[in-house]
């Protein structure tokens, strides 16, 4: 059973929350808003003999999803999914007694746990089903013993965050469960029993972290397809980053900001954006539209229209590079498209910049932009897929995930791979791209930090493509070479995001580290 596969609906009902809550067995009435308190776990004399009472907690607003610019995707369905996870429990845990509620926020949850002090609930399972609703801190802090598990292509960025600031933090009651495998969750939903055998929630926490190393896998035995990789040297690289230059839309304000590894910085206003997008040629949009219809393997619920006003914005980019002598853009994609300072996705021009050997980047990360111009410099043209991470411990994979993707990995000469033409996943608007990225290759993932002169640094072998329709369009499964453990702590203090090349650079990347006089962390 593939428990966190569920297949995305876009049934965009009056399923309401109130409707929700009362169909849920035992959930109760929330309480008026109270303090609560520590209390502590219950003793093996108090719960022998009778069922362990445990609160599931799907963090979540609602039970459809109504946000345009989060995960899992627009109209999405919750409550199948919901429904599935509650009825595999019950039916297998007999011996326990499942109260379920769903909460949005440090509010509600504190209405629920101080309803659960009367209730003498023994322990909770929360599900991060959206991205950043922050409900499992205040369940922590009652002191229950607490299984935190991620709704993969739902709240995995969130599940990672918090779990890693768990960790730092040395948080003893909390449990955590990143797995596709019912098998998994089983086993650490299991781990409550050490309650009713009389221990407490530090016990239950570390009987879980041992269940959870227990099922993920060692790397397979991979037998990896040549790819070598020529790097310029650390001197060169500099050089040529020192001539590069970002340009940034974020807003609609102008102003020059500090360079970030050496490289020039400069915001610009949507507008200046949608201008060029405006006057760009749409007869040459036109023929870029064609082509890329040519090359795409099957294009998805994306209007003509919409194909030429994307190459459209591509034109205005690469204008825009032009005028600033810069080849490197990145975009608040997101809020510049909702809130209708631009009028078309970027992500078909980004995959063509990158394609090119220039850099192509989402969301006005600027840190990512840095992170794909950099190590494009050092590699020749390799373009870098930055990418929204999830993990499965259960099969020892990162899935990087994004709508703009390259389709030569290999750089601007080397061999394209095939490609969909979808729209943007989250609001379903506009076009995107699903890249079938290669497999059998050893990966090479990177983020920087400027203040800190840091380089975080992973590597992991591409085995799969996912085709799930929650979340980003382009999804590369790989797995990760190292420490899976140690793969959980570092991403509360980076960000969720990465930046994923394929080809092992681990040696241009540390000889870079050591020029620049900046530190490689091993995040793996």
């Amino acid at each position: 059973m593939n428990y966190m596969k569920i297949p995305g609906s876009r049934n965009t009902g009056t399923f309401s929350r109130r409707r929700f809550i009362s169909a849920c067995a035992a959930c109760g009435a929330c309480l008026a808003a109270a303090p609560f308190a520590f209390t502590g776990n219950l003793s093996a004399a108090e719960v022998n003999g009778k069922k362990l009472k445990i609160r599931i907690l799907y963090s979540l607003s609602g039970p459809v999803h109504t946000l345009p610019r989060a995960w899992p995707n627009i109209g999405y369905d919750f409550a199948p999914g919901m429904s599935r996870f509650t009825s595999a429990l019950t039916a297998h845990f007999r011996d326990f007694e499942f109260l379920v509620a769903m909460a949005s926020g440090p509010e509600d949850a504190e209405k629920i746990v101080t309803q659960d002090i009367a209730g003498q609930v023994d322990g909770y399972i929360v599900f991060q089903m959206e991205l950043w609703n922050k409900v499992v801190q205040t369940v922590a802090k009652t002191g229950k013993p607490v299984l935190y598990a991620d709704f993969a292509y739902g709240g995995s960025g969130g599940w990672q965050r918090y779990t890693a600031a768990f960790l730092r933090e040395g948080t003893p009651n909390v449990g955590f469960i990143s797995s596709f495998s019912m098998k998994d969750l089983f086993a650490a939903v299991d781990c409550f029993k050490v309650i009713r055998k009389g221990g407490n929630a530090t016990q239950f926490a570390e009987a879980v972290r041992k269940e959870r190393i227990k099922a993920t896998p060692r790397l397979g035995n991979h037998t990896l397809r040549e790819d070598p990789v020529t790097a310029l040297s650390p001197e060169e690289t500099i050089r040529r980053l020192k001539s590069s230059r970002i340009i940034a839309f974020r807003d609609q304000k102008t102003e020059a900001a500090e360079p970030i590894m050496n490289i020039p910085l400069q915001y610009l206003p949507f507008s200046e954006l949608d201008a060029e997008w405006s006057k760009a040629d749409r007869d040459e949009a036109k023929q870029l539209a064609d082509t890329w219809r040519g090359k795409a393997s099957e294009i998805v619920e994306v209007t003509p229209e919409t194909l030429v006003s994307s190459a459209a914005m591509y034109l205005g980019m690469k204008s825009l590079l032009k005028k600033y002598d810069a080849n490197a853009i990145t975009i608040n994609c997101l809020g510049g498209f909702t809130g209708e300072f631009i009028h078309a996705y970027p992500c078909l021009g980004f995959h063509e910049l990158n394609n090119d050997g220039l850099v192509g980047a989402c969301e006005c990360d600027i840190r990512s932009t840095a992170t794909m111009l950099a190590f494009s410099t050092m590699t020749n043209g390799r373009p870098g897929f930055i990418s929204d991470p999830v993990i499965d411990t259960s099969t020892r994979q990162v899935i990087y995930a994004h709508c703009v993707a390259p389709t030569k990995v290999f750089g601007p000469q080397g061999a394209t791979n095939p490609f969909t033409i979808m729209t943007h996943s989250e609001d379903r608007k506009g076009a995107s791209i699903r890249s079938i990225l290669p497999l059998n290759y050893l990966t090479t993932t990177l983020e920087i930090r400027k203040a800190e002169k840091e380089i975080l640094f992973h590597q992991a072998i591409a085995v799969d493509n996912s085709k799930d329709d929650r979340a980003c369009r382009t999804k590369l499964c790989a797995e990760v070479t190292g420490d899976m453990e140690k793969f959980l702590t570092q991403w509360d203090q980076w960000g969720w995001h990465r930046v994923t090349f394929y080809g092992d650079l681990k040696e241009p990347v540390y000889a870079l580290a050591e020029a620049m006089g900046w530190k490689v962390v091993e995040e793996a």
